[in-house]
């Protein structure tokens, strides 16, 4: 360490999650890290501290015969010193340039035929943003977590994949089972951006230290998928969280309220971008609200610039919608079209609008009893103004293949940012993303959605996902087509071959509600996905959505602990 230069990185071998690293800055520091860190492990390495650096990973598959392809790359949006599983990701990385994304790609490459990796594998990078240097900082020779992630966002089966690699066959011969035209020795091209934000569960352990770091500490992660930077963001952090709008910075001022600090002052702003936990990308919003710079909010958190224009954009436009009321909004969709494009729900937009009279002029005139009448903007309110101005999202499919082939796959998401949706939901005209796994579904059957788990969380867990794919057997052997509604890449419902169709999105009313009037389900399951799905029951049914199983009264019996109460 005296030889390297302070601050360092203290690592542990052999260690999932960054188990017993972490940075010292001194001696002392550093022998109390070593002592903990040779607890959960027999060594340790040292190694000089890149705090501020760009992190990057590839995803790479190498077969017997020497065959090897990258597979997906993603950037972290922060900066090294933050472990890849707190951190939120990004797929394709977005801040390099074309010759530092083959610079890298062909290191990887050489690296793993170097070491002799059969199988999968990835390879994590540090890149200086101010000159051309980068470091590898591991290779796991092994499928890892982020391996997952790779998987479900570029729809390559990494795990099937290697297994077969494992015994014995080569890229070449191998199929590719989602695409079902390519061969697996067949780099995914992504028209689309992915987003992968980490979910924590810290305050359920008081003494627990908030800060993120080298270590791990997130319980789950989601995925979204969109055309935008701006969309997946706001798509992911509602994800996370079910009560979040967005890039919202009064999120961070319920934080400073749960800490018992001002929600006015610099200060405890300035803290949480320097030293971060869960709650630094409000804490970001929170800074410009407050009227803070792009440069400013780099200085204290090494966040590339590009990203945090990215989240300016998304402040401008809910600064925008403050200075407007409802009225304003119903005579210009040019707003609205660009709030949807950037990722803002019908709440959030909403949320933001100023309160008015109701008073209406000939433009804004009343057509029914349903219509705006003044004071606060709701959700339905932004929804009937969306399809006033014929403002819906499009189906699109994960299309890896750059066009060269016609995509086939059944993994589905919704964007703003599109002109026509990439499949027909007639009866008649399914073919094309059918599942591979054959249903016994005929063109005549009825349409089942499922509604999954969500976020893995601290009492929700793996055991809601069992749930929903035995939901989803059990329809797909009764001749139903099962539709699955989740985000969660960690799980096997959200596998390619699992369901008919699978929509890589929000479990909230509004993503269900537009997926619904696509598809027009004979019902929809929201009983095997945990509190999630069963949270939106009520207001599903009261839009005129079927509700399969125990009906919604009961179910609002059980849950309402008043009228739970009553019964007594």
């Amino acid at each position: 360490a005296a030889t390297i230069g302070y601050p360092v990185l203290v690592r542990a071998a052999f260690a999932l999650g960054g188990l017993g690293s972490g940075f010292a800055s001194d001696e002392a520091e550093l022998k109390a890290l070593v002592a903990q860190a040779l607890v959960n492990s027999p060594q340790v390495i040292i190694d000089k501290s890149l705090r501020g650096w760009k992190e990057l990973e590839y995803e790479v598959v190498r077969d017997s015969n020497d065959n090897c392809i990258t597979v997906c790359n993603m950037e972290n949006f922060d900066p090294i010193g933050i472990h890849t599983g707190d951190s939120i990701v990004i797929a394709p990385s977005q801040t390099l340039s074309n010759e530092e994304y083959f610079r890298l790609r062909e290191c990887a490459l050489k690296m793993i035929r170097h070491l002799g990796v059969v199988g999968e594998c990835n390879i994590q990078y540090a890149v200086d943003p101010k000159s051309k240097e980068f470091r590898i900082i591991e290779v796991n020779a092994r499928l890892s977590r982020s391996s997952a992630l790779a998987s479900k966002a570029t729809g390559y089966p990494l795990a099937y994949v290697a297994a077969k690699l494992a015994l014995g066959n080569d890229l070449v011969s191998l199929r590719n089972g989602v695409t079902k035209v390519t061969t697996a020795c067949f780099e995914p091209a992504l028209d689309y951006v992915v987003a992968k934000v980490p979910r924590w569960d810290l305050r359920k352990f008081s003494t627990v230290d908030p800060a993120v770091g080298s270590c791990m500490k997130s319980v789950g992660e989601v995925m979204a998928i969109g055309r935008t930077f701006e969309e997946v963001i706001q798509k992911a952090l509602r994800m996370v969280d079910e009560s979040c709008t967005g890039f919202d910075s009064e999120r961070f001022d319920e934080e400073l309220v749960h800490r018992g600090q001002e929600s006015e002052s610099w200060e405890p702003v300035k803290a949480e971008l320097e030293c971060p936990t869960p709650a630094r990308i409000f804490a970001i919003a929170k800074a410009f609200q407050m009227g803070k710079t792009i440069e400013d909010i780099h200085k204290h958190t090494a966040i590339d610039r590009w990203f945090l224009a990215k989240l300016y954009h998304i402040h401008s436009v809910k600064q925008s919608l403050r200075a407007m009321s409802f009225q304003d909004l119903y005579t210009s969709d040019i707003l609205l079209r660009e709030a949807k494009r950037v990722g803002f729900a019908d709440r959030q937009i909403a949320k933001q609008l100023r309160h008015s009279d109701g008073s209406l002029t000939p433009s804004t005139r009343k057509l029914s009893e349903e219509e705006y009448m003044g004071g606060a903007v709701r959700e339905d309110d932004i929804r009937r103004l969306r399809k006033r101005h014929n403002l819906r999202p499009f189906v699109k499919q994960i299309d890896t293949l750059a066009a060269e082939f016609p995509a086939e796959t059944n993994y589905l998401y919704l964007t703003y940012s599109g002109v026509e949706d990439d499949i027909s939901l007639s009866a008649d005209n399914m073919s094309c993303c059918s599942s591979s796994k054959a249903s016994n579904a005929s063109k005549d059957s009825s349409r089942i959605v499922v509604l999954g788990c969500g976020c893995y969380r601290i009492g929700s867990s793996v055991e809601f996902d069992w749930c929903s794919v035995s939901c989803v057997k059990t329809l797909r052997s009764l001749g139903h087509e099962a539709i699955v509604i989740n985000c969660n890449p960690e799980t096997v419902s959200t596998d390619f071959d699992e369901s008919d169709r699978l929509y890589f999105e929000e479990l909230s009313h509004e993503t269900v509600m537009d997926i619904t009037e696509l598809e027009e389900p004979n019902g929809v399951v929201v009983s095997v996905g945990g509190q999630t799905p069963n949270n939106l029951a009520m207001a599903l049914h009261h839009k005129g959505v079927p509700i399969l199983g125990t009906h919604v009264d009961a179910i609002d019996t059980c849950e309402n602990r008043f009228k739970f109460s009553k019964l007594c």
